[in-house]
Parts: structure tokens; C-alpha cells; sequence
């Protein structure tokens, strides 16, 4: 049998801190002077891949090894970065949870990955003594911060002196990389195993397809992709932000950041760019600096791409699709959407979310809630004909991490390779574009046949005292009662009873315009913010609001 060819996702940055051994590699905040202008501490890549092989001589004296699975709970800056990489390059795997899951979600996941190795800031060490058989697995556990009781290294005096440079391991494109739990939008997160292979296609995907190139300066407005830049030799600069409270991001922040460091491209939210496009737009500021912007995360208005475009001298916006399962797997840039898409998505049509990128394939399959197990091209659904979505690819992920329920419900198998079902409603049109509808578990079934949440949304969503709406169905499949949620703007005083009715009469007629939403006669105004996820703060939590509806209207 043919030996299976070493790979490494870290090898990438480790040639990019020889060839461009000066150039800043991160910027990373670290607080606020007297005048309140943004300190920060920046490496280089030489540095960083140093403070990387230091990372890595400490962790393997310390016991660390090759496939071990090492939890982090480590707050964003230099060295989570640093030890992602030290971690990788040793062969062992970081295994990355977002903490704003909630503790028990928190723990079900900690149990389910199984890691051996823990590096925590130490209010995580408390989790772990409070929740015992979840962190079972851990032999050897190091703190990020002040070390108390509970024995174990401290980061710090982990850290070796060493001016070796640290061999990157022999792994294969086969090996686990990296550990990363879905949003757990719809349910308890689920990890997803990123191979070398799957994370070196990814890299590969946000080389060609989004254009990010050796020399760009990248603003980390979504936490995670700072991981992927040092080895596409991208400069990172990590925002003045809270990665999980999005929503609340000071634009004035971002903005200061991109001028001061020369931002050419970021990633993030739609809520994020909202904010900053208000700020700009308000204090006729512009960012010359930005070619590219990705909004991900919820669908885009293209009320906010018009207004994100006009703060920009010759950038563009775009609003790719995928998941942490499959990512990226479509594109559009705004001027497509600007000019053609958006007048259908004020129709009713869905979210246009562009064409498949290279390598990438994706298929409309009939909607089900029951396993597929196998691939046959019959299930692929023509043009125009709604369906749920999957994708195929070398970015696409195997399986979840011992869920195996999750898997059969997730995972389709061929030959060519695995399909994963993306759990979201769509249909392609007559030219070969993606429209994306919304969530599969929040549609809605009535006996007048199937509402979807992005379709039936945007037409209430066009009144003027409306923030958003959500739609959601009461009682089963097939015989739901559905119902329109409508978060109104924000008011100065509460709202009146007779605002909220008039409100309800004037959605009501909205709703009769349109042939999809004449079947909604229930409208309810909640008179404060959606719930939303944590990782975007900008998902609804449907099945919340569903609740909510349910008791209102018994």
C-alpha cells in the first residue's frame, strides 16, 4: 500500500514567516490611552512563528503530544493565535468552543470531544471542577492567567525559551486539524472535524474564490477566520470588540482600526456592517482602504449592501454562503444584488446567495425530515423547485464529532464523496444562482401549502416602523397555524395599544398584496429585541418566539 503523503494546514505560514519575515502578522488591542485612541501590541510573522515554536517546546516538554485533543477556552489575542498554531504544528488538536453556549450545552459538548489536554482562562477551571464528569478525560490541564487551587502549569512559565525553530509534524490531509462546534442555532452545537485536507481546501477557497492574498490586511470583525490568515500570509488585526456580543460593537472602533492599520478586506456579521455604515454615513466618513467585505452569518438585506457600498471608494461587498460543516460555498457581490436580485427579493423570491465557487458542488434535493443515506442523482431537483440544500467538496465535512443520530440525519454517501445537508430551504434559478429561503425546521407546513421564513419576512418587512419579523407555524406539519412576529423600531416612549393595532392592520394589508402571505392572518407585535444566536447575534431563535406565539394565542 502507497504511503499517504504528509500535509500540514501550519506548513503554509511557516513559509510565509521566511519569505516576509517583517511583516506584521497581528495587531491585537490593548486598551485605551488618556485620549481614548486604541493601544496596541503587534508581532510580526517571524515573531509569531516563534512565539509558536515556543508554545509548541513548552506544550510537548509539558506532556502535549501528536492527536492529542487539547480544549481551549482561551480569551481572543496574541497568544490564543499563537497557541492554535503551536498546537497544529505539534500534530495535536485544538478543540474550540464558543463559552456563550450556555453551561450545560458547554459541558454536553466538552464530553462529546473528549480532550485530553486543557488550556483555560480561570474561570474556566472553575467549570471544569464544577462539572467534573464532562472534563473527565483531561490528564493535563494549564491556566491562561493566575493559577489558584487547582494545581496544573501556568501558560506563562510553560512557554519555552527555546530558539529552535519546532519541526512541523508529518501529519496527513486525513488527520484532525481542529475541533470547532457549530452556532447551535437550531439546537445543542455539534463539533465538526476539520481535517488537514478540509481546512487546507478552505484555505484554498479563501485564496482564490475571496481573493484573500499574501500582503492584505484582514479584520477579524468574526473571531475564528483570524486562525486561517497567518497562513495565507494576511495580516490580522483583531477588533476593539467582544466577539460575543456583536450586536453591541462600538462602529467607531472598527472604523478607527481599518484607518489606522490600513484595512483592505474583512469578514463578519450583517449587524456589524450595519452599525458601521449608520456611523459613517452619519459622520461622512469613508474607508478608502477596504477592497473586499464578506457578510455572512443571517441573510443580507440589500438595504444595508447599498449602504455598506456607499462608505467605500472602490470596494466591494459580498455575501457568501456555507456553514461551519461546508464553507464557503457560493458567492455574489453586491452590484449583482444591487441591480438585479434585490427587486425579486422584495417580491417574495428568497435571498440570492450567488453561484457555487470552484470545487465546490451543490444539489435541491425533495424536502424530508428522515435520513437520506444514500446518493442518487434522481434526487436532485430541476431548476425553480424548492428543496433543502446540500454540498459536496473537499470543504465539506465527514461527519460530527459522536453524534452518529446527527450524522444519518446530516450526511449522504456516494462514491464522488459526502454529501452534507445544509438543513436550509432554496432552489436555484434559470441562471445557475442559489436562492436561500430559509431554515428546514422553520418552515411552515399549512393546509394551504409551505411558507418559508426569508419569503414570507421580507414583505412585512418593508413597513417603515418594523425592525424585522419572524414567522412561525403552530401545531403540526401539514395542518400550521402560521403566524407573523413583528419586532418594531425603536421607540422613545412604549407603545401604545392603539400604535400596536394600527400596526397589526397595516401588516395585515401588506400581507394581502402577496399571493405567498395571504394565508397569514395572525400578527403579533413583540415589543422588544428577537432573541437571537450568540455566535452572530443576528439568527432569530425561531422556536423561541414560537413559544411565545403559542401561549398568546391560546
Amino acid at each position: 500500500m502507497m504511503e499517504e503523503k504528509t500535509f500540514n494546514i501550519i506548513q503554509a505560514f511557516v513559509e510565509h514567516a521566511e519569505l516576509a519575515p517583517i511583516r506584521t502578522a497581528i495587531v491585537v488591542p490593548v486598551g485605551r490611552d488618556a485620549q481614548g485612541r486604541s493601544k496596541t501590541v503587534q508581532l510580526s510573522f517571524k515573531q509569531l512563528n516563534r512565539l509558536c515554536d515556543q508554545y509548541a517546546h513548552g506544550f510537548l516538554n509539558y506532556g502535549f503530544g501528536k492527536k492529542d485533543r487539547v480544549l481551549l477556552m482561551v480569551r481572543p489575542g496574541i497568544d490564543l493565535i499563537a497557541i492554535v498554531l503551536a498546537l497544529i504544528k505539534m500534530g495535536a488538536v485544538p478543540v474550540i468552543i464558543d463559552p456563550g453556549m450556555g453551561v450545560k450545552a458547554l459541558a454536553q459538548c466538552v464530553s462529546e470531544a473528549g480532550p485530553t489536554g486543557f488550556i483555560g482562562i480561570p474561570p474556566a477551571h472553575i467549570l471544569r471542577l464544577l462539572c467534573p464528569k464532562a472534563f473527565r478525560n483531561i490528564k493535563r490541564h494549564v491556566t491562561a492567567g493566575r493559577r489558584w487551587f487547582w494545581g496544573g502549569a501556568d501558560l506563562k512559565s510553560i512557554r519555552s525559551n527555546s530558539q529552535t525553530p519546532f519541526p512541523v509534524a508529518d501529519t496527513t490531509a486525513a488527520d484532525e486539524a481542529v475541533i470547532a462546534f457549530t452556532s447551535g442555532g437550531t439546537g445543542i452545537p455539534k463539533g465538526v472535524v476539520y481535517s488537514h485536507g478540509m481546512a487546507g481546501a478552505i484555505l484554498e477557497s479563501l485564496r482564490s474564490d475571496l481573493k484573500m492574498t499574501p500582503g492584505e490586511v484582514h479584520l477579524a470583525a468574526f473571531y475564528a477566520f483570524a486562525l486561517f490568515m497567518p497562513s495565507l500570509g494576511v495580516t490580522t488585526v483583531v477588533p476593539d470588540m467582544d466577539p460575543r456580543r456583536t450586536a453591541r460593537v462600538n462602529p467607531a472602533y472598527l472604523v478607527e482600526a481599518i484607518h489606522a492599520h490600513g484595512v483592505t478586506n474583512s469578514m463578519g456579521s450583517p449587524i456589524i456592517w450595519e452599525k458601521v455604515a449608520d456611523y459613517c454615513r452619519a459622520g461622512h466618513i469613508r474607508l478608502p482602504s477596504v477592497k473586499h467585505v464578506f457578510m455572512f452569518g443571517a441573510e443580507v438585506s440589500p438595504d444595508i449592501l447599498k449602504d455598506f457600498v456607499s462608505i467605500l471608494d472602490r470596494g466591494r461587498a459580498y455575501t457568501p454562503y456555507g456553514a461551519t460543516e461546508a464553507l464557503p460555498l457560493t458567492n455574489i457581490g453586491h452590484e449583482e444584488i444591487i441591480n438585479e436580485t434585490a427587486a425579486l427579493t422584495a417580491r417574495g423570491a428568497g435571498v440570492c446567495v450567488g453561484r457555487p465557487i470552484a470545487r465546490a458542488v451543490v444539489r435541491i434535493i425533495p424536502i424530508t425530515d428522515a435520513p437520506v443515506p444514500d446518493w442518487d442523482d434522481a434526487l436532485s431537483l430541476p431548476d425553480g423547485r424548492m428543496g433543502e440544500i446540500v454540498a459536496r467538496g473537499p470543504a465539506v465535512s465527514r461527519a460530527y464529532l459522536n453524534r452518529p443520530q446527527k450524522t444519518a440525519e446530516s450526511k449522504i454517501y456516494s462514491p464522488a464523496g459526502v454529501w452534507h445537508r445544509m438543513g436550509d430551504l432554496g432552489y436555484f434559478d434559470d441562471k445557475g444562482r442559489l436562492w436561500f429561503c430559509g431554515r428546514m425546521v422553520h418552515r411552515v407546513e399549512t393546509p394551504g401549502g409551505l411558507l418559508t421564513p426569508v419569503q414570507c419576512e421580507t414583505i412585512f418587512n418593508h413597513h417603515p416602523d418594523v425592525k424585522r419579523t419572524a414567522l412561525v407555524g403552530i401545531g403540526p406539519y401539514g395542518a400550521q397555524r402560521p403566524v407573523i412576529l413583528a419586532e418594531p423600531r425603536p421607540h422613545k416612549k412604549p407603545l401604545s395599544a392603539g400604535f400596536k393595532k394600527d400596526l397589526v392592520a397595516q401588516l395585515l394589508e401588506l400581507g394581502q398584496k402577496h399571493a405567498h402571505t395571504r394565508q397569514i392572518k395572525d400578527i403579533l407585535i413583540y415589543d422588544r429585541p428577537f432573541p437571537v444566536d450568540v455566535r452572530h447575534n443576528s439568527k432569530i431563535q425561531r422556536h423561541k418566539l414560537a413559544q411565545w406565539a403559542r401561549m398568546k394565542l391560546k
